[in-house]
């Protein structure tokens, strides 16, 4: 990243921040079809199947206003009794693939972005729920 200083401004107030949630992988694994149709339906994905995704990725944006987990990596259990519509392809509607501006922009203050040669990924900056959560608490008991 690189910056040039231009001059200085009268202040502009706080900066804003998005206001919807992110998609949080609940458990690392491989992402399958089944488990990103289920997660499809709360949001925005920015992943396809066979993208391996660890506890804490983002994996989407939110429809709401608050972080979603979502297993992904959860696959449909097989039965012996098939009816005409449990075997109906599941459809994916295509991820919103970041670039490095766009990844940068989405990522709120608690989300890290991580830059490799071959991919981009968001994560939380706690990955763990639990501590994240803890986190969260001790900084609105401060505030």
């Amino acid at each position: 990243m690189n910056t040039i200083f231009k001059d200085y401004e009268p202040y502009k107030g706080d900066i804003e921040y998005r206001k919807q949630g992110s998609l949080i992988a609940f458990e690392a694994g491989t992402a399958v079809t089944y488990g990103l149709f289920n997660a499809q339906e709360r949001g925005n994905l920015f992943i396809t199947p066979g993208t391996e995704v660890y506890a804490g990725m983002v994996i989407g944006e939110a429809g709401k206003g608050e972080d979603v987990f979502c297993n992904v990596c959860k696959t449909k259990h097989l039965t012996n009794t098939r009816t005409s519509a449990s075997d109906e392809a599941l459809r994916l509607v295509p991820p919103k693939i970041l670039s490095l501006e766009q990844a940068i922009d989405f990522i709120d203050t608690d989300e890290l972005l991580e830059v490799t040669p071959k991919s981009l990924r968001i994560r939380k900056k706690i990955l763990d729920a639990r501590m994240r959560k803890r986190a969260e608490i001790s900084a609105n008991a401060k505030s």
